[in-house]
């Protein structure tokens, strides 16, 4: 079969990207499903595969891909054959089991992820286990790859570790990002107040013609006082942020007291300064969050098969020009997801 592989560690990862033709078949194990892919959308995590990031020993040439939509052919032993002929969206998180011991609270799972630890859906043809699937019917496969995991991450950010509740203000960072934007799109579907923020104009104008209320351009600086003059010296009940090092204490400046700080990612490293004497006399709380499970697969999913929300999607490419898609991504200019179609 066709797959898109990246042959080698190094940068740009572009420059490693090659599609193959004879990439050989995956089958489906126990429990597990065969897919047709239609399409198949990049995350940054593909980026930091390519990079050697983090440390995985991954076997290259490796097939990565962390999205995918598409129409299951088959089923292994154990999965309900119904699932045939289905158009499928995949959550790449699988959590790993775990044997309770005696005496010991059972703890979060942790989580192995397709495209990450196993070959993923750049390809004509993946593998997932039936319990990470759901139908999603007539669904355009473009944007239903598109919409899957960043919206997860976003939904479990935003209202199982904050609690958002409607009508709070939130600060979204870094917009333009897949997850930046599942976030304004499920505040704004929650009547939240948006304040965004980018390093370029442009992206701040494209959120708020999408609904964001306000936008701050970072320039390198603390932003928190424009975000303490725009609401009144209050400041935002959430911060949700993925850029980590460089704005990290501009974040905690702009929270509310009372207010969350819910983090996915660093992509400007781990090691922040914070405050801790904000942190506890403001009584703040700050949260991680990674992926999501079944259930707020489920409840993000309807939402966007009921048509409330939708993704933004940047570029689509055709499998034969995976590399500009890796590049689009790459250039750190798209503002949306970007997709490879299987056809």
């Amino acid at each position: 079969m066709r797959a898109v592989v990246i042959s080698q560690q190094g940068m740009p990862v572009a420059a490693n990207v090659h599609l193959v033709a004879d990439q050989p078949e995956p089958e489906a194990g126990p429990h597990e499903v065969l897919v047709r892919t239609e399409a198949s959308a990049l995350n940054h995590l593909d980026l930091w595969i390519g990079r050697g990031l983090p440390d995985l020993n991954t076997p290259y040439p490796w097939v990565g891909g962390s999205d995918g939509c598409g129409v299951v052919e088959a089923v292994g032993e154990g999965a309900a054959e119904s699932w045939i002929g289905r158009r499928v969206v995949l959550n790449a998180a699988m959590p790993l089991p775990h044997e309770p011991l005696p005496g010991i609270a059972e703890t979060l799972s942790d989580l192995r992820m397709i495209g990450e630890h196993v070959p993923g859906t750049h390809a004509e043809k993946f593998v997932a286990p039936a319990a990470n699937i759901l139908d999603v019917g007539d669904a355009d496969p473009v944007k239903a790859a598109a919409f899957a995991l960043v919206h997860l991450t976003a939904w479990r950010m935003l209202v199982t570790r904050a609690r958002l509740t409607a009508g709070q203000q939130v600060l979204i960072t870094g917009i333009g990002g897949g997850v930046a934007l599942a976030l304004l799109g499920i505040c704004l579907h929650h009547g939240c107040t948006t304040f965004v923020t980018s390093r370029h104009q442009w992206k701040l104008d494209k959120a708020l013609q999408l609904g964001a209320d306000h936008g701050i351009l970072d320039r390198g600086e603390d932003f928190s006082r424009e975000i303490r003059t725009l609401t009144g010296n209050r400041g935002v009940d959430v911060c949700a942020d993925s850029v980590g090092k460089a704005i990290h204490l501009s974040c905690i400046k702009s929270l509310a007291r009372g207010g969350t700080f819910v983090t996915c990612g660093t992509t400007t490293g781990p090691d922040a300064v914070t405050d801790l004497a904000r942190l506890f006399w403001n009584q703040l709380t700050f949260a991680g969050s990674t992926m999501g499970d079944m259930n707020e697969f489920r409840a993000v999913v309807s939402l966007f098969t009921s048509g409330a929300l939708e993704p933004v999607v940047d570029t689509v490419c055709d499998a034969a020009d995976a590399a500009k898609a890796y590049e689009r991504l790459e250039s750190g200019e798209q503002f949306g997801k970007v997709v490879i179609r299987w056809g």
